[in-house]
């Protein structure tokens, strides 16, 4: 009685075109989200924003220093997920 042989791996197909597009304008997307979540909470029209305006003492809220600094943290976690993506990325596209 013969076994049967073992069967070979799975070979992984290279990505198309389509999806290797797809991650780099994802990566693009959490980079420049990321930067616009760090910096604008910093900046004028953070202030004149009507977001504030929707409840009475949101304001307040919404100038304050530690909400500002929360979105700014939005931001770095987004640029941190664009860069390790950015990492995944090149790691399969140089060696795959």
């Amino acid at each position: 009685m013969n076994p049967l042989p073992d069967p070979a791996p799975p070979s992984r197909s290279p990505a198309s075109w389509f999806a290797r597009l797809a991650g780099l304008a994802w990566i693009i997307l959490c980079f420049e989200l990321g930067v616009f979540l760090l910096v604008y909470p910093w900046m004028d029209g953070w202030e004149r924003n009507e977001i504030a305006n929707w409840r009475p003492g949101a304001r307040e809220l919404w100038n304050n220093p530690f909400v500002r600094g929360a979105v700014s943290g939005l931001g770095v976690v987004n640029i941190g997920i664009s860069l390790r993506n950015l990492y995944s990325y090149l790691r399969q596209l140089l060696f795959d």
